[in-house]
């Protein structure tokens, strides 16, 4: 049985805070059920390349159910009102004001469903200067320090890759609610919980914190590809490609000693330039002009595969043309295939939970409204006649 089997979320979410969440604990088996404007659906379905199914939404809405219900109509507040007392979790992430715009704020809802877990993902949070401030991703990044500790050293900051301001916030929002639930357990009593993207990406700095701020007073450095001392850091390899490296990282001696015996230079574990940690860090660029001949000649897996074999820490880069194709993710059955409208089988990455006891088959993201039939007939017994009224007067897509 899927461990969240039996638990409903109503998901007004958009963009990708939100989404990561619902989708994360969809695929640990609740039932998701995606409130979506009729005709245009949530923001993100339209992002990056048009239309209504986005390589984009599909990436953060896969095994949810869309429920097109127009909330700006007193009848489709009411349909949603309606439905709520049958869902244990209410979660939203829009902008400022939004929420109340549609009057379905914690204490409305609380007072029609006691029990109810109400989670609001916000930029900035509810309070404070900044709250009435509008957020993405990048924003939370900013706000959050990630932006000033990556780049090059002297250089500007600059953006980081990957969106952890968005689906950084996800992860720790449904951690936050499964603590809910588990407490709704004990005492029967429903909570509000609120995230500020901005206060969760910290989460992700405390490292760089501890090893530069001083407990707050200085400012982190750039280090670019500096991070840890040499030899650590990325290192060309054959090919040539923008992406063809490896990062090595050497944290121990032992890892050291094991570095020079698989790159047979065991003539460096003795050179007085190296022997120690600190006389590396002195002579760093001499040291990568020593390793990098023999990362030239090898292929980045072949690098991976030797200095792992060795027992030394380091990873090819992988770009995202790798990760669908890279044989670890494909042997482990990482690289999912779900059905889409225009390519047949389209490549989704997996869920990296692994539970011997809960599995769930991923499945592709919802057109829009796809189930708004079966939802209500499903919660409130509409029948095809209340249905089609709802339809005609623009209520329900």
């Amino acid at each position: 049985m899927p461990a969240l089997d039996g638990i409903r979320i109503l998901d007004m979410t958009q963009y990708e805070a939100g989404p990561s969440c619902t989708q994360a604990m969809a695929w640990m088996g609740a039932d998701v059920v995606k409130v979506e404007p009729p005709g245009t659906g949530e923001a993100g379905r339209s992002l990056a390349v048009g239309g209504d199914y986005s390589p984009y939404f599909c990436n953060w809405n896969a095994n949810k159910r869309s429920l097109a219900l127009d909330l700006r109509k007193p009848e489709g507040r009411g349909v949603l009102l309606r439905m709520l007392p049958q869902y244990d979790i209410f979660i939203e992430n829009y902008g400022p004001g939004i929420i109340e715009r549609f009057d379905l704020e914690y204490e409305t809802l609380k007072a029609i469903h006691p029990g109810l877990i109400y989670v609001q993902l916000k930029g900035f949070g509810s309070s404070g200067p900044y709250s009435n401030y509008k957020s993405y991703d990048m924003v939370a990044q900013a706000a959050a320090g990630a932006f000033s500790v990556t780049g090059e050293l002297g250089g500007g900051p600059l953006l980081p890759g990957p969106t952890t301001g968005d689906s950084g916030t996800g992860m720790q929002a449904g951690m936050a609610i499964l603590a809910a639930y588990i407490q709704r357990l004990r005492t029967g009593q429903g909570q509000h919980i609120e995230l500020s993207m901005q206060e969760a990406m910290t989460y992700f700095m405390r490292t760089r914190i501890a090893f530069g701020a001083n407990w707050g007073e200085q400012a982190c450095p750039r280090l670019g590809n500096l991070m840890g001392g040499a030899p650590t850091g990325l290192y060309p390899c054959k090919g040539g490609g923008p992406n063809d490296f490896a990062y090595v990282i050497v944290v121990t001696d032992r890892h050291w000693d094991q570095l020079c015996l698989a790159i047979e230079r065991p003539d460096m574990v003795v050179d007085e330039r190296f022997v120690t940690g600190e006389k590396r860090a002195q002579h760093g660029a001499e040291l990568f002009a020593e390793i990098t001949p023999w990362t030239l000649e090898h292929e980045k897996y072949d690098v991976m595969r030797i200095l792992g074999e060795a027992s030394v820490p380091c990873s090819a880069v992988l770009d995202t043309h790798d990760l669908y194709r890279d044989p670890h993710l494909l042997e482990r059955d990482f690289v999912k295939h779900v059905e889409h409208p225009e390519l047949g089988q389209a490549p989704l990455l997996g869920f990296p939970t692994r539970m011997s006891e809960s599995a769930v088959e991923i499945t592709r993201a919802p057109y829009l409204g796809e189930h708004s039939d079966e939802v209500l007939n499903q919660d409130l017994d509409m029948d095809t006649a209340e249905l089609t009224s709802l339809r005609e007067a623009g209520v329900l897509g």
